[in-house]
């Protein structure tokens, strides 16, 4: 039976309230107006109280008119011809390809029983040192990439799309510039990235309230594809605007605010799509890497303090670099032992030695007279960034391994690097 309602008894920001019996949490409405029609979300039920937020704005919407509850919540389009298309943040094409309406799945289901899960023990080797070295990414992870404005966290989110050894790429972007809209479409379009990659993008033009659907859109077609036994890596830019969007609607709903004017149920809505990264028994596995901007750099603000809580490490980038301090996959134990015989060694002797040269370049800088060793160390804090820290290189696991050697023998002696002596043997430089 349809529900059709012709009153609208309250319209606040993007937020109208109507008053019926039977809609659920969730549920989707169509309302018709004199500027079309448009999508419409149940965000809260009080008894016969109804509360909307309607996706394209509620510009042009007047109380007189028409709305009809559809009985399912949002959707979103799943096929294999899903792959190489650009969709917004109502699931609608912002390609030149065809609708898929034929073919829609639901959103925002539960997360995966943890009785069910697979203890992830599989590496995803992206071709950044700085990842696959000293923070190895793995199967099924969820971790985010904590970044401040005018860092390149998309250009660094771009690379992970182009190089990462997974079978399917699904990105999601909120509250993006147009720019770096076009930015991810040029860095993916011309490659065949582009033919394992689905994007659901929102730019900051766009109605906020498509802000909340991305992730749910991005997850629902990457848990699909990874119960068929696909490798899907999901990317999220950026999580801050969708908190953002999540505390503009709390604001119009006149919810009590809580940290900074941030909802009270912010940690539950971040979990609940974080929580869907896992490694499905018998199929595929879904990896979601996020980026969680931090305003003004502060990491007690509320989107990154409770992002660290619920994700399993991040990538701190800090001028323009993956900063080896800071950053943390707490994974990476289950998968480097596996990889080769010197990795473990190999990065904490670099990662020691950098702290050491770290402290040189501070001496240095207070005017301290530099010893023979103290030399050494400026020397190895310079090839170790241009080498291994800076985003633009791109070699595998083993070359990255390789060049860590080749860095030592430069600047060291193999006793002054502390490693084991059958390590040495096997791996130091003898040209």
């Amino acid at each position: 039976m349809e529900r059709i309602y012709n009153r609208i008894l309250q319209i606040a920001g993007n937020v109208i309230m109507v008053e019926a019996d039977g809609p659920k949490f969730g549920e989707l409405a169509r309302i018709e107006s004199a500027q079309g029609t448009s999508l419409a979300e149940v965000i809260k039920v009080d008894h016969n109280q109804v509360f909307l937020q309607v996706f394209s704005g509620t510009a042009g919407v007047s109380t007189q008119d028409r709305l009809k509850f559809l009985g399912h919540g949002m959707q979103a389009p799943f096929s294999p011809s899903l792959l190489g298309r650009i969709f917004d943040g109502k699931g609608t094409p912002r390609d030149a390809g065809p609708n898929l309406a034929d073919s829609l799945i639901e959103t925002a289901g539960p997360c995966v029983n943890p009785a069910t899960r697979v203890l992830p023990s599989k590496m995803i080797r992206t071709g950044i040192p700085m990842i696959d070295l000293f923070n190895s990414l793995v199967e099924a992870q969820k971790i985010s990439i904590f970044s401040s404005s005018g860092e390149p966290h998309n250009a660094l989110l771009a690379r992970i799309a182009l190089q990462a050894e997974v079978d399917i790429i699904v990105l999601g972007c909120m509250g993006v510039l147009y720019d770096d809209y076009l930015f991810f479409k040029e860095q993916l379009e011309n490659t065949d990235a582009m033919n394992r990659t689905v994007l659901f993008v929102h730019t900051a033009s766009d109605p906020v309230v498509e802000a909340l659907k991305v992730p749910d859109l991005a997850l629902a077609v990457a848990e699909n594809f990874a119960l068929q036994g696909k490798r899907v890596l999901t990317l999220l830019t950026d999580m801050t605007n969708f908190a953002d969007a999540l505390k503009e609607i709390a604001i119009i709903m006149e919810q009590v605010p809580s940290n900074r004017g941030y909802p009270g149920d912010l940690y539950t809505q971040l979990a609940q799509r974080y929580e869907k990264a896992a490694d499905f028994k018998g199929a595929g596995s879904l990896t979601l890497v996020s980026v969680t901007t931090m305003p003004g750099n502060d990491v007690t603000h509320p989107v990154p303090d409770n992002t660290g809580y619920i994700t399993e490490g991040q990538y701190y980038l800090n001028g323009g670099r993956i900063e080896p301090f800071g950053s943390l996959s707490r994974l990476k134990q289950l998968v480097n032992k596996n990889t080769r015989s010197d990795h473990r060694a190999i990065m904490d002797a670099m990662i020691q030695l950098y702290a050491s040269s770290r402290e040189t370049e501070e001496k240095r800088a207070m005017g301290f007279k530099m010893s023979p060793w103290d030399q050494k160390l400026l020397l190895y804090n310079k090839l170790f960034a241009q080498k291994l820290m800076d985003l633009e290189v791109n070699i595998p696991l083993e070359g990255a391994l390789d060049l860590c050697w080749s860095i030592l023998a430069q600047c060291f002696t193999p006793e002054e690097t502390r490693l084991k002596s059958e390590l040495i043997a096997k791996y130091w430089p003898t040209g």
